[in-house]
Parts: structure tokens; sequence; C-alpha cells
């Protein structure tokens, strides 16, 4: 039996469990980016029905020439669900402005929950930290998590790179060369608004599922982009 994932009571962000057994398939995207011509190619590929369900990992938005196109098609069809990323909340804190955006925007962006889960699956943006509980992320911690050194970014190891926990842990944010799909961690940010591939994991069939995407939007330096591999965690983590 599998059970919700606890988190903290003073998360500012709401949090939401499925049923999986409502569902025929379950696909989990990764970031977009405003890339509606990525995320439309990706939906023809699924070929989905209404009994699909495809879940989001959040960073819908920002850098990508269409964000009100992909609220638009994500909030308007009732299979397709989002957490929120680092990128919405940047818009739910007044850091960043998006002038295309509606009010009605805005508070979908705002009702997005920071975590889904069905079964033994999560989906967060960032990701956990296994060294702690669950319990005790904070938002920023789960919209941004990646480096497991204090006060790092890009410098190894990373969470999911040394993860062996349950729950499997669905994520984003991380731009990566490759899909990374293990037991405990699986990666989907293959960079699409940056000329990668927009990539879906298929949780029924465990397959990937990828699209070209129809243009490079935004440049990214090639040490920002991670060459996901399987690392032993190192003692104490």
């Amino acid at each position: 039996m599998t059970t919700q994932p606890t988190f903290a009571p003073t998360l500012d962000a709401p949090t939401r469990r499925i049923d999986s057994s409502a569902w025929d398939d379950i696909y989990v995207v990764g970031d977009i980016h405003g890339c509606r011509g990525s995320l439309e190619r990706l939906l023809d590929e699924l070929d989905l029905t209404d009994d699909d369900l495809v879940v989001f990992v959040g960073d819908l938005v920002r850098k990508g020439p269409d964000s009100k196109g992909v609220l638009d098609i994500v909030r308007e069809r009732p299979n397709l669900l989002s957490v929120r990323g680092n990128n919405e909340q940047k818009l739910i804190d007044g850091r960043k402005t998006i002038d295309a955006l509606t009010d009605e925007d805005y508070d979908y962006v705002e009702s997005l929950p920071v975590a889904i889960s069905w079964d033994d699956a999560l989906v967060v943006h960032g990701g956990i930290n296994h060294r702690k509980p669950v319990v005790e992320h904070t938002l920023t911690e789960l919209l941004n998590n990646r480096s497991l050194v204090p006060g790092g970014s890009y410098d190894r190891p990373y969470w999911f790179e040394t993860r062996r926990e349950s729950p499997r842990v669905f994520f984003g944010h991380t731009v990566l060369a490759e899909p990374f799909v293990t037991d405990h961690a699986v990666g989907l940010d293959t960079g699409c608004v940056y000329g990668g591939q927009l990539t879906a994991y298929d949780y029924r069939d465990d397959e990937l599922v990828t699209v070209e995407p129809p243009e490079t939007y935004v440049s990214r330096s090639a040490d920002s982009i991670v060459e996901p591999r399987l690392a032993e965690p190192a003692e104490g983590q």
C-alpha cells in the first residue's frame, strides 16, 4: 500500500493526489517553457483519449515564444495537469511578468500544485533531497533542488543521481543532455526551448516518447546542460 507524501504544513502551495486507476495511460512530460509548437507535436504523437492523463513537471512558461498558448492548452483540457515550476513561482511572486497573460492566466498559475502524486510516484519540478524527510522541504527547495552541495547549483553530486529511496520522483528543472531514468528518479527536461527534444515518459509501458522542436528559441551554454550518470551515494548522503 502506498501513501501520499507528507509535506510541511507551512508549505505555501497546494499538493494533489490522483487515483491512477481512473486513467488508461499516464504520461509525464518535461519542461515546455512557452514552446507551444513542441507541445502540440508531442500531444499529436501521444494521440490521447479522454481516458489518458498527462502530467507536466512545471515551467510551462517563459523563455519560449507562446507562454499563453501553452497555458491555454493545458488549462482547457481536464486530462492535462501540471505542477508548479520555478518560472511559475516567479510570476506568482511578481519577480517576472508576461504581458500576454490575463488575470485568469495568473490565477491558474497560482492554483498549480507544487506536487502531484499517485501510487509510488511523485512529480515535483526541482526534486527531493533524500538526506532529509519530505516534510522538511521548503517550497524553494521543491522547485529548485539540483545539487546536494550546500549552495551549489551545478556541482555534483546531484540528488537524482544518488537517490535510492521511494517514492519514484519525476522532475524537470535540470536541463539534461538525455532523459535520466532509474527506479527512483526520472528526469525529463531535455531542453526543448534550447533546441533539444521534448520528452514524455509513458508510466504504464516504461517507455520514452520524444519529439523534435520546430526551432531553437534560446541559446544555452554547454556547461549548464547536464550529462546525467548513475552515481553511488556518498557516505552520509
